[in-house]
């Protein structure tokens, strides 16, 4: 049988698995009566930490919300993922500097063999950069609006921000995370629509506190929704292209996510996508491999056309 304190801390432990444990499960696992359980509950309810008890043939103890932040235990892997996580954080404004200080106090506490592990980690693994694909820098969000947006969709609650220029008033369901980026999925409750709206181009008003209804999301796949959408409403610039092959062949060609393709005959298409500058489109509609007409804006006509340029004096 454990001492006290160490089973205390055997018992705390338990009480943080998702789901509960009965008392039967507890003991068994301490090796303890089911009377020495409730004692030990009772010792910690005295040391201020909030065990919730739920009767009945689904009964359980699990460890509850309290008005302070208890001490967590965490078996060594958890310890570990978590330190790699915290090191790791980012796209959202002022996040590392947060996972810095959870960080640094998380590595005073974990014992010795652990602290050096994740150590070593840090010093051996070098972190590049993710943005790759474009020329212009990853939005960052504020955690404050991100927390905001995600209180609305737990109360059901309508959100109003402006956008693009617009005051918008929607039914909040999701939060979607995808390239760097944070989308809110919405619905508009008077035009019965649905659209996902990029966080970092939201300003949030007061909060409505006015309760909605949930409508079924059609499909029920937020994120397909959203890597769909994204092609026509997501992105910073957007085009249009005539393009000279069959909507099969363009499809076959693209992610489905980046673009709409839509037929106009058996030999020709429209291909509506976006990117976060001209540049980086003008890299990706080259890379098609197919024959393009540029329907709009007129700012792709001659960013193209100085490429062109640029290109044709290259070839000696």
């Amino acid at each position: 049988m454990l001492e006290t304190s160490t089973r205390l801390l055997a018992l705390l432990s338990l009480l943080q698995l998702p789901g509960g444990l009965s008392g039967s499960e507890i003991a068994a696992r301490l090796d303890v009566s089911t009377r020495t359980v409730r004692n030990d509950i009772g010792r910690l309810r005295t040391l201020g930490y909030p065990v919730d008890a739920r009767r009945g043939s689904t009964g359980h103890y699990r460890l509850g919300a309290g008005a302070s932040l208890p001490p967590l235990l965490l078996d060594d892997e958890e310890a570990v993922a978590v330190a790699i996580g915290l090191s790791s954080a980012g796209g959202v404004n002022g996040i590392e500097s947060s996972s810095a200080r959870a960080l640094a106090k998380l590595e005073q506490v974990l014992p010795d063999r652990l602290r050096r592990q994740v150590r070593a980690v840090h010093r051996a693994v070098s972190q590049a950069p993710e943005n790759l694909d474009t020329n212009v820098e990853d939005p960052e969000v504020d955690p404050a609006a991100l927390a905001c947006v995600a209180s609305a969709i737990r109360d059901r609650h309508w959100l109003r921000f402006d956008y693009q220029d617009q005051q918008v008033r929607v039914e909040p369901y999701r939060l979607v995370n995808w390239r760097r980026r944070w989308y809110l999925v919405a619905r508009d409750p008077v035009a019965a629509t649905w659209r996902s709206f990029r966080l970092d181009w939201m300003r949030l008003r007061m909060p409505t506190h006015r309760v909605f209804e949930p409508t079924e999301f059609p499909g029920g796949d937020y994120t397909a929704f959203v890597l769909r959408d994204v092609a026509s409403t997501g992105w910073t610039v957007h085009a249009r292209f005539l393009v000279f092959a069959p909507a099969d062949e363009v499809l076959s060609r693209i992610n489905p996510t980046v673009g709409v393709v839509e037929a106009v005959d058996e030999r020709t298409c429209v291909l509506v996508t976006g990117s976060d500058s001209y540049e980086v489109m003008a890299v990706y509609i080259g890379m098609l491999g197919l024959d393009f007409e540029i329907r709009e804006p007129a700012e792709l006509v001659a960013h193209l056309r100085e490429l062109g340029s640029r290109y044709l004096n290259s070839i000696a």
